[in-house]
């Protein structure tokens, strides 16, 4: 059985808000896995951040991030329940990390149920030719395409998306964490992303790196 620390009940009661006795049970039951940890406690009505997901956020705020002197611009909506959450400054800096992120990795969609069946289709069809043109059984291409896809759904969507400033964890879980401490649900909406002479982009690792520079993490 896996060590349960007391990093780990941090961690966990961070991103679900549960109390540390349930935090350090889930860990437990759960042989240390902390996504299974977050299920469980979610199973069992006790994850408040879980709690919160279902209720109305119509407040919040629209920011903006322009980069490289007005090269990138970003505009992102990202709702809470109340305006004074909207002014605290948890919730402010969460947005700016987000705006940050988006101008640095370019996603296309916020989440994956936003992706059409007709686009993950013709994403899976390429990976699965590419796969039988090496020279793969299209059954084994089919076995491995499945890995690629999710990999491709993880860059293009915001919420799957390691956190620049902090790759460790995803937007999604830092969303979770400030719902967790704040006490509201929080939502990222949409987003729009714009970039002078499109199409002649750099890599978007070496964008990546520039912003962070940028922001003084790098």
């Amino acid at each position: 059985m896996a060590e349960v620390t007391a990093t780990m009940i941090k961690d966990l009661r961070e991103r679900t808000g549960a109390g540390m006795a349930d935090c350090k049970k889930a860990l437990v039951e759960c042989d240390g896995d902390m996504e299974k940890s977050i299920d469980f406690l979610r199973a069992k009505g006790l994850a408040k951040a879980a709690k919160k997901a279902g209720r109305e956020a119509t407040e919040g705020a629209v920011v903006s991030y322009i980069h490289g002197g007005g090269r990138i611009g970003v505009l992102v909506e990202i709702n809470c329940e109340t305006d004074f959450v909207a002014r605290n400054e948890d919730f402010v800096g969460f947005t700016k990390d987000v705006a940050m992120q988006i101008a640095a990795m370019g996603p296309q969609f916020v989440r994956r149920e936003e992706v059409a069946e007709d686009v993950v289709a013709r994403e899976r069809a390429v990976l699965v030719a590419k796969a039988v043109e090496s020279g793969k059984p299209e059954a084994i291409a089919q076995k491995m395409v499945e890995g690629q896809l999710s990999k491709w759904l993880k860059d293009i969507c915001l919420l799957d998306q390691p956190f620049v400033k902090n790759p460790d964890k995803t937007i999604e879980q830092l969303q979770q964490e400030l719902i967790a401490k704040i006490g509201e649900n929080i939502k990222i909406r949409r987003f729009a992303r714009f970039e002078l002479g499109e199409g002649l982009e750099k890599k978007k690792d070496d964008f990546a790196t520039e912003v962070a520079k940028a922001a003084g993490m790098a």
